[in-house]
């Protein structure tokens, strides 16, 4: 293809489109777009299980024995023995008493939130939180006030202003997807009123963070009491679904007043076997999260050596600095003159002008790396960064 032609046909893609178009993934690292083959530094299959070849394999297998699709919800007919399987693998790689899956992981904050309708006054949420957590709060039946981006101090102002008898609960992801950054839950508890609990959508640390990938929570080695943490099974692990971290009493209370829960038809067996055998896999190779951060070290140490400023965030994602349209269109170009998809997005409430957002896996290869760091070095060498 005609490479201006293809620079063309990338900036009418990302200009204000509801529905990008479509990429076809072509193993670990590349994508198929418009005829080219393009290395890949988006998306959020951290260790790249999607496409991992036991993964596949448990779902064949899965499907073969179980079907794809119980038809019914878990409260009637459709609970199938395979669910409290997985729930046991979740239970155990998180170190929780029990776990409560869900068809999505968008679902599991709903579900909370619903079973505690109207047992808190107020709900705090971080001004960046996902969608997931903000309809969670309408099910809470009080009102819901703001927050500064993981800023604790304000945080603790709002909670001052919620009165002395108050009972609030905490709404804020763990990792926040548009740059890697955490909460800082350890802050956060120390401000929280006794009666009141935080609740962490953990989709993006789950699996990734911490010294065995139990998320934000052994991150900031804080314990669940007053935490509950939800994940999905659709980024580090690879696969579809989501869960509740839960206690036991937690998971009966949500079977008895979540309607998420009771009116959905679960995870198809298959999908559920997959995410079997990808927690197996993240558990018995911890040399998929070492290689993840030693790739990301070296991103984040050769992008300085460049003069970028990279914050030193926990999470596997780099973003760059804010840019004018004119250095967004130059560097889109030089990211398809050196076969590289332009990591470009608008993410919801965090830039409405959009950012260039890097995801450094476990399984980019150093020479995929380097070229990355190339195209940001020349780009940083020949024009700097002109912002807005």
């Amino acid at each position: 293809m005609d490479f201006a032609r293809a620079v063309l046909d990338f900036e009418i893609y990302t200009r204000g489109m509801n529905e990008p178009e479509a990429l076809e993934f072509l193993g670990d690292n590349e994508v198929r777009w418009r005829g080219r083959t393009l290395v890949y530094f988006s998306g959020c299959d951290y260790f790249r299980l999607a496409r991992n070849s036991q993964v596949v394999a448990a779902v064949i297998s899965s499907l073969k024995e179980n079907g794809l699709n119980v038809a019914a919800s878990r409260k009637t007919t459709g609970n199938h023995k395979i669910y409290a399987e997985l729930e046991n693998e979740l239970a155990k790689f998180f170190g929780t008493e029990t776990a409560l899956l869900f068809p999505d992981g968008y679902f599991a904050p709903i579900a909370v939130t619903q079973t505690f309708a109207g047992e808190f006054t107020h709900a705090l949420a971080d001004e960046f939180a996902h969608g997931a957590l903000l309809d969670a709060a309408r099910m809470l039946d009080c009102p819901l006030q703001k927050f500064r981006h993981h800023d604790a101090a304000d945080l603790q102002k709002f909670i001052a202003k919620c009165g002395k008898n108050s009972r609030p609960i905490i709404l804020t992801d763990g990792m926040f997807a548009h740059d890697g950054s955490t909460a800082p839950l350890r802050e956060y508890l120390k401000i929280l009123p006794r009666n009141g609990m935080i609740l962490v959508d953990d989709a993006h640390g789950a699996g990734v963070l911490g010294s065995t990938g139990k998320g934000t929570l052994e991150l900031e080695k804080v314990g669940r009491q007053r935490i509950v943490q939800c994940v999905t099974l659709s980024k580090a692990f690879g696969v579809y679904g989501g869960a509740v971290l839960a206690t036991r009493a937690l998971r009966e209370k949500i079977l008895a007043r979540s309607c998420v829960f009771v009116g959905t038809t679960p995870l198809p067996p298959p999908l559920a076997g997959a995410a079997i055998a990808s927690i197996k896999i993240l558990r018995r190779e911890p040399v998929r999260r070492k290689r993840m951060f030693q790739n990301l070290s070296y991103v984040r140490t050769q992008l300085r050596a460049a003069g970028w400023e990279t914050s030193e965030t926990p999470g596997p994602i780099i973003r760059l600095p804010a840019m004018n349209e004119a250095a967004v269109r130059d560097l889109q170009k030089r990211f398809l003159a050196a076969g590289i998809y332009p990591p470009f997005l608008k993410y919801v409430g965090a830039s409405a002008q959009g950012f260039f957002r890097l995801i450094i896996s476990s399984e980019h290869t150093r020479a995929q790396l380097d070229r990355l760091i190339g195209v940001l070095a020349s780009f940083k060498l020949a024009f700097g960064v002109r912002k807005p």
